[in-house]
């Protein structure tokens, strides 16, 4: 393809005006990224010196007194239900537990032609876990899988977080 020297000297002009505006361009962007770094800065110090004051304040004036309330309401709940509920349960379940062990003996005896209230025999006591240490095993394990849970949610890493800075490509030069 031939061209006219006067459509050269017009391409080697728009080529050379489009060089210059890639120039300005990057240092207007120079420039710019300069700016948006003091800015940042400048949020930085704003923040540490305004804002994280204020969210503290605020935090410990109505969050904390919020969260602290729900705590002690169930320490009193634990409290009471260690103190009075699994006694009277455990209770409960123990002589339901012995009039039934009564009455079977008591059946025994009389089917062996004994009267039931002649004699007592002594009761053996268990060795082992038992319901209530299945239980606390069970709530420990649970307990155990919820704070690993935690600890992995904490640790684990977020890459969607971070985006690489690209550099801005040149225009090939002809």
């Amino acid at each position: 393809m031939s061209l006219t020297k006067k459509r050269k000297k017009e391409l080697d002009q728009l080529r050379s005006a489009a060089e210059e505006l890639w120039e300005e361009q990057q240092d207007l962007l120079a420039r710019a990224n300069a700016v948006a770094k003091e800015a940042s800065r400048q949020v930085g110090h704003l923040n540490r010196e305004e804002v994280a004051p204020r969210v503290h304040a605020g935090y410990h004036q109505y969050v904390r007194p919020g969260m602290e309330a729900p705590g002690r309401l169930a320490g009193a709940a634990k409290e009471r239900f260690v103190g009075d509920v699994i006694p009277a349960v455990g209770s409960a379940i123990g002589t339901a537990m012995s009039m039934a062990d009564y009455a079977r003996d008591a059946r025994a005896r009389a089917y062996a032609g004994e009267r039931p209230f002649t004699s007592r025999k002594v009761v053996e006591e268990k060795s082992g876990r038992g319901a209530g240490g299945a239980v606390a095993v069970v709530l420990g394990l649970i307990a155990a899988a919820g704070l690993l849970y935690a600890v992995w949610q904490t640790f684990r890493a977020d890459d969607e977080l971070w985006v690489a800075d690209e550099e801005p490509a040149s225009p090939a030069s002809e």
